[in-house]
Formats: C-alpha cells, sequence, structure tokens
C-alpha cells in the first residue's frame, strides 16, 4: 500500500537518533535516566510500561520501574514523585495513567519537577507549548504525530486541519502544535468534539484529519476528502470471537473503508503507537542534556 505512513519505520529512525544522543551523553559521563511509576495492576498499564522499559535499555537508557499497590493514596504517591524529583539518577519521570479513583491525576502531574516533565503534562510544559516557547516539553503522542506528518513529507503550512477529540493528552496539545507560527505548522486547525455540529462537513474540508476520540472505526469514506492525509490516534478494544481472548484492537478510523481514498494514511497497529515511545526516549535524551553542563 503505497499510500501509508509507516510508524515503525518512522520511529525506528528516531530510536537510531536518540542511540546517538544517548552515546554523546556517556562520553560526557551522563547515563540519561527514566524512571516508571504505575500504581496498580492494570493489565494494559503493565503492557505499555513494559514496552517502554524495554526500547529505554536497547538504547542505552537506565530505567527502572516502581509499582506501586492500588490502595496506594496520594499523599503516599506524591511523596515518592517529591524524593524522584530530586534523585539525580533521573532525568524524566513517568507516572503511568490511569491512576486509581483515590488519586487526582492532575495532581500528580503537577507534581513532577517540570524538567523531568518528560511525558509533557506539567501545566508549566502545557503553558510553554500553548505560547511557542521551545523550551519545554511536548506531549509524545501528539509530538509523535507532528513527526509523522513531517518526515512523510506532508505540507503543513496553510493546510486545513481537522481534529476528532479535544482531550488533554492529544486533542489540545495537537491543536497547539499545528497552529503555530513556523515552517513545519502555520496549519488552520478545527478541533471538533462531542458537542459540535456538522461534523462531517468540518471532516470532509480537511486536508489533513486527525482522530483521536475513542470511538472505533468513527470515520468512515463519509468523512474523508478524497486525498486527505488521515491519522488514527485511536486504541479501542472492541469483540471479536475469532480473536485470542475474545477481543482485538481498532483505531477510530475504518481503515479498509478509508485507506482506497486517502492520499496518506497511518495503520493501526503500527502507525502512531511506535511513536509515542520514540518521542518519549526523544524527550528523555533532552532533558539528561538539559541537566548536564
Amino acid at each position: 500500500m503505497q499510500n501509508l505512513i509507516d510508524g515503525r519505520a518512522i520511529a525506528s529512525q528516531i530510536h537510531t537518533e536518540t542511540s546517538q544522543r544517548v552515546a554523546a551523553l556517556l562520553q560526557r559521563g551522563c547515563r540519561p535516566g527514566l524512571v516508571f511509576v504505575r500504581v496498580g495492576e492494570d493489565p494494559a498499564s503493565q503492557v505499555y510500561v513494559g514496552m517502554k522499559e524495554r526500547k529505554s535499555r536497547e538504547l542505552g537508557i537506565h530505567s527502572e520501574t516502581i509499582v506501586l499497590p492500588a490502595a496506594t493514596t496520594q499523599t503516599e504517591l506524591l511523596t515518592l514523585i517529591h524524593r524522584l524529583n530530586a534523585d539525580p539518577t533521573w532525568h524524566g519521570i513517568l507516572v503511568q495513567a490511569p491512576l486509581p479513583p483515590q488519586i487526582d491525576s492532575a495532581t500528580i502531574f503537577a507534581a513532577v519537577d517540570p524538567r523531568k516533565d518528560v511525558d509533557g503534562f506539567h501545566p508549566l510544559n502545557v503553558g510553554r507549548l500553548l505560547l511557542g516557547d521551545s523550551g519545554g516539553f511536548v506531549p509524545c503522542t501528539p509530538a509523535g504525530v507532528h513527526e509523522l506528518l513531517i518526515r512523510s513529507g506532508v505540507p503543513i503550512p496553510g493546510a486545513n486541519v481537522v481534529i476528532l477529540g479535544r482531550g488533554n493528552i492529544v486533542g489540545k496539545p495537537m491543536a497547539a502544535i499545528l497552529v503555530q507560527k513556523g515552517r513545519t505548522a502555520n496549519a488552520t486547525v478545527t478541533v471538533c468534539h462531542s458537542a459540535s455540529r456538522d461534523i462531517v462537513d468540518h471532516c470532509r474540508r480537511a486536508d489533513i484529519l486527525i482522530a483521536a476520540m475513542g470511538v472505533p472505526r468513527f470515520v468512515t469514506t463519509a468523512f474523508v476528502k478524497p486525498g486527505a492525509v488521515v491519522i488514527d490516534v485511536g486504541v479501542n478494544r472492541i469483540p471479536d470471537p475469532t480473536a485470542p481472548g475474545g477481543t482485538r484492537l481498532v483505531g477510530d478510523v475504518a481503515f479498509d473503508e478509508v485507506q482506497p481514498i486517502a492520499g496518506k494514511i497511518t495503520p493501526n497497529p503500527g502507525g502512531v503507537g511506535p511513536m509515542t515511545i520514540a518521542m518519549l526516549l526523544a524527550n528523555t535524551a533532552r532533558a539528561a542534556e538539559l541537566a548536564t553542563p
């Protein structure tokens, strides 16, 4: 399929660049360190953290996972984060979501030292992104989508971009990235959400359509202008009696239906997912560079 955007191949390019940055840091006497904090035994979180930790080690980044009981209090988690903030071993701190209901995620993300906030969720880094200040860290998934567009040769300046979803993790930061002044942004951005009217009409005007609302196979050909670039960020588990375990993962885009008319499209899996990990580790290398005299 010639119009596929291969997220695995582009992530591999970024991993090679990150490993070179790690090697340069090691020569300067600094080994980048990334610590993962997981609360409880959510199966998906176990898988995601395991993948991130394995890739960290492959690139020469020192990594460790701290697992806390599901009954951990917010105060106990904050105490751990303050300790990790003060530990120079760790240049990046990632608290894996979702967190148990007794813990407020916003409070936890705001407690991470913004200089170690490689997830890009601290309010200071969010504000820097909105202001166009390159000194902060950008959330990994939207940063990965941006790299997919750039490295696939998709023209962004002047493009009509529609983002389906206004979440804090993807939708809002994605809009902030693409609306900035600059040769890899300067887009006209529309954010659609559950209260938007005429969503199909908005999407049909898009040169670049980014689906990040968490609704299985929501985007059909009715939403897509022929030749548009379609980026599928969704991760949804649906019943499938033919699959191991009785379920399978699908995106927010009806891929088989949309792929023939798209100019470029990400597969799912193999599109945005690998890029999230690539950008996390690139952010970790950058955090170590900023911390090394």
